[in-house]
């Protein structure tokens, strides 16, 4: 096949059938949380993030990945001291351990023996001849203020060991919406294409594995214009050669160059992520050579 035809068969999102089976899991998971005593008057959000819910995914990585927010206290940051409107402080009983606890009954209550605990943040709910695999995170409402009017909402995380993270899962999913829609739809296109790429050298034994989310962040960075050339051969070669380029040498000094994640709220690369700029390289390099661009 072509290499043209390749690119463009990988284009497109899972199958009917898969997504058939990624609504049934999410559909289950709200019905578990929804029929767990535990819950009971409790405000709880649950929601889609990642890939399955901004349109991203492939067949190799068609997990879904869903958020169980308890919105009974709000948890914050501020960008300076004073930033954040006085307030009382919690003390209900919705505590990261209380969460969890109720969480994790509820989903054992409605997939027996199928949920796994192991890991150090979510739920894993495996998969079975109807479902997909699910990933389940507890999490709590979050603001962060830059001043007492202006914030911006996300989500906290605490992991098992009680250590957080901060997401921002609305802005993601608005960002990648905004950039499809300024690229004629192709960006989206685009990244499936990157994470097909990354999943066939990871099977050929080409390159090592490498995190989905991270190739998407890589492409979002890539320019509008990337995304309009004439070919997928030209869209694919002009994003790999970009993060080639962009990643060469220090990270920038200048914080509006830096490289951030969907979300914009995030850095791209810093001292807690799982990656560094140079697997981003290794990444495009592997690609290039895989696909035989040339420049």
């Amino acid at each position: 096949m072509a290499l043209e035809d390749q690119l463009a068969s990988w284009t497109g999102p899972s199958s009917e059938t898969e997504k058939n089976k990624q609504e049934r899991t999410e559909r289950m998971i709200r019905e578990a949380v929804r029929a767990h005593a535990g819950f009971a008057g409790c405000d709880i959000s649950v929601y889609t993030k990642g890939s399955y819910a901004n349109n991203t995914n492939v067949k190799a990585d068609s997990d879904v990945d869903v958020a169980v927010q308890c919105n009974e206290v709000r948890y914050w940051g501020e960008a300076e001291k004073g930033a954040h409107p006085p307030a009382d402080s919690y003390h209900g009983i919705w505590t990261p351990k209380k969460l969890r606890s109720e969480l994790q009954q509820a989903l054992e209550n409605k997939f027996p023996g199928q949920v796994d605990s192991a890991g150090s943040t979510a739920f894993r709910i495996n998969s079975n001849t109807a479902r997909v695999d699910a990933d389940v995170v507890p999490c709590f409402d979050y603001r962060y203020y830059f001043s007492n009017t202006n914030y911006r909402d996300g989500s906290k995380v605490f992991k098992k060991d009680g250590s957080p993270l901060i997401n921002y899962p609305v802005q993601q999913l608005a960002n990648g919406k905004s950039k499809n829609g300024r690229t004629r739809q192709y960006y989206k296109k685009a990244v499936r294409i990157m994470k097909r790429v990354e999943n066939a050298m990871a099977i050929k034994g080409d390159h090592r594995e490498v995190p989905s989310f991270f190739v998407e962040c890589l492409v979002y960075n890539c320019p509008d214009k990337i995304f309009l050339a004439p070919t997928w051969t030209e869209t694919v070669r002009r994003a790999i050669y970009h993060i080639w380029e962009g990643l060469d040498g220090a990270e920038p000094e200048v914080e509006s160059e830096r490289w951030l994640e969907v979300s914009e709220c995030k850095y791209l690369f810093h001292s807690g992520q799982a990656w560094n700029p140079g697997d981003g390289r290794d990444f495009a390099k592997a690609a290039w050579n895989y696909l035989g661009l040339s420049s």
